[in-house]
């Protein structure tokens, strides 16, 4: 790829720990790897560009290394790279472990080379805790004092994650919501800016970025989740791909539930 070409690469890198789609089995097998692909993306990437890392952790025999210090650590050295975010993205639901505490959050790194040309915040608020919320002294006093398109979503995303009854499941095992390329790419790019994933998978930055009018270039070696990742890209240059919006509620309750509950044993304390 030509130097300088991308403005934003998105991407979730196999983790090493013999998933069907990968034969290395050790943390240090990441490293390895990273450390010859992540100067290559430097290389393409804009002045003025971003590079968001999405990983979570290797484990095994109980041994957990975190892989967003992994990949810190080599893109720490590369000439004018920063870090501008570690986000959190926590979910709900995950595997149950028996020996330490179930993993329930990965993280994004949100790397610049230099300073950021794009950074669209206002694209990306969300609702306000207290929508109504005034200012009750000084010169603002009885104004409104929440911006009016929302608060900025913080560095702690709860997005879920696409589990076997999440409407964008494929065959694919470790597949990411659309949902969150789609706020990297808003918030990070322009209409007809160009989004990197060297690491295809199942396609769901290449749908984000076709939803967001953005252009996309992509690579996946496995044929099968490569023909998956085609056809969830023409379903969404064509409107017709199924995907969960990031504005739905987590959970709603059905209609009447109530919201809190007083423990049964509460009620038998004596006054």
């Amino acid at each position: 790829m030509p130097e300088e070409s991308v403005d934003l690469t998105i991407t979730s890198p196999p983790y090493c720990m013999g998933k069907s789609y990968e034969d290395k089995k050790k943390a240090k097998d990441f490293e390895k790897d990273h450390e010859a692909i992540l100067p290559e993306i430097v290389r393409v990437t804009k002045n003025g560009g971003s590079i968001c890392w999405q990983v979570g952790y290797h484990v095994s025999n109980g041994i957990v290394t975190p892989l967003d210090y992994v990949v810190y650590r080599i893109l720490a050295t590369q000439t004018d790279i920063h870090l501008r975010n570690r986000i959190i993205w926590t979910f709900g639901h995950g595997l149950h472990s028996s020996d330490r505490f179930s993993g329930r959050h990965e993280t994004i790194l949100w790397f610049t080379k230099g300073k950021p040309t794009t950074f669209n915040l206002d694209a990306v608020r969300v609702p306000q805790k207290y929508p109504g919320k005034k200012h009750y002294k000084g010169k603002l006093k009885g104004e409104y004092s929440g911006n009016p398109f929302g608060k900025n979503p913080s560095d702690v995303w709860d997005i879920p994650n696409v589990k076997a009854n999440h409407i964008e499941k494929s065959v694919h095992p470790c597949q990411f919501p659309i949902a969150l390329a789609q706020r990297l790419i808003t918030a990070l790019t322009n209409p007809r800016d160009k989004v990197l994933d060297p690491y295809v998978g199942s396609g769901s930055t290449a749908a984000a970025a076709a939803t967001l009018k953005r252009k996309f270039v992509g690579a996946e070696l496995d044929r099968s989740f490569h023909a998956i990742a085609l056809e969830r890209l023409k379903d969404a240059i064509d409107g017709k791909l199924d995907y969960r919006f990031d504005s739905i509620p987590i959970y709603q309750p059905p209609q009447n539930t109530p919201l809190t509950t007083i423990p049964q044993e509460w009620t038998q304390i004596p006054a």
